[in-house]
């Protein structure tokens, strides 16, 4: 009779991101909890995710395309606002929420050992519940334009939202870590969240910037280097793009001009590895971190 041994472990060493999957459960009930907590005693609960995008398009579009004109010079700019703010909600709320979430749960953290790559990679997944609202209003929005899907729609779609996706739990992960240790930063979140919307084509066309700086400036090049303003343009192009006269002109005129980066697939595949690579230091850096979260705590 053989008799297997399994190696013994130290039961406080986290396997990273890979351990959120053997735990899923677990996973689903930080989720849940967070939403009930969020909105409970909410007369619409999840009826805010509709308000709060809402809002926001409706102040962006009042400022930018009534008040400064911006309505006259882009078609259908409610979609291309649209758009965009979809991509940079998630991104921003992840950012903010994710910041306190191992603080949040520091009772947690200093009384059982669990993966604490959950809390900030719940909080991701709660800003992406919340996103579905906005997608759902996007859709039918571009679908009452003109919209219809195809390959290159799906597909620009798919890799924004893979940027976003990746991205913000790098970002989620870093963030949360730091904050155990310097509670300050919290409010230097709160400044980037002010700050993004504007560091990304989304009030605005990027050719202005192009304009701007001009082509092949330096200062160009490290715009369109943030791998959120390739997601933009993607996530643009896919829902914003069809509505226009664009496609019909480029069949007629194949050297028309594209109100998009040069190349932005390809710079998309490469905002993504950026982002995979981001990852990959942010949770080597938040293993680190977290080492000492239950005394900072």
């Amino acid at each position: 009779m053989t008799i297997t041994t399994v190696p013994l472990t130290d039961p406080g060493r986290s396997g990273g991101l890979g351990d959120l999957m053997r735990r899923r459960y677990l996973l689903r009930l930080l989720v849940r909890r967070e939403l009930r907590s969020r909105y409970q005693g909410s007369l619409l609960g999840l009826g805010w995710s509709y308000v709060r995008p809402a809002v926001n398009f409706g102040v962006y579009y009042f400022i930018v395309g009534i008040f400064l004109g911006l309505g006259k010079h882009t078609q259908n700019l409610p979609i291309f606002l649209f758009a965009g703010l979809v991509m940079v909600t998630i991104f921003t709320e992840t950012m903010t929420t994710s910041t306190w979430s191992v603080v949040g749960n520091g009772a947690l953290v200093k009384k059982i050992y669990l993966p604490r790559e959950l809390f900030p990679f719940a909080s991701f997944l709660v800003s992406a519940v919340n996103m579905v609202p906005g997608l759902l209003i996007l859709w039918v929005g571009a679908a009452v334009a003109g919209w219809r899907p195809s390959v290159l729609a799906l597909g620009s779609a798919g890799l924004g939202l893979a940027v976003v996706a990746v991205l913000a739990t790098a970002v989620a992960l870093l963030f949360s870590g730091v904050n155990v240790y310097f509670r300050d930063f919290g409010q230097v979140v709160d400044i980037l969240g002010l700050l993004i919307p504007w560091s990304v084509p989304m009030i605005y066309p990027w050719t202005m910037v192009r304009d701007f700086f001009g082509t092949g400036s330096w200062q160009l090049d490290l715009y369109l280097a943030n791998p959120l303003a390739v997601a933009v343009s993607l996530f643009q192009r896919a829902f914003w793009w069809p509505t226009t006269d664009g496609p019909a002109i480029l069949a007629r005129n194949p050297k028309a001009e594209v109100p998009f980066p040069d190349h932005l697939t390809i710079r998309g595949l490469i905002a993504l590895g950026v982002a995979v690579v981001l990852l990959v230091l942010a949770q080597s850096v938040f293993g680190r971190l977290q080492r000492r979260f239950a005394q900072e705590l």
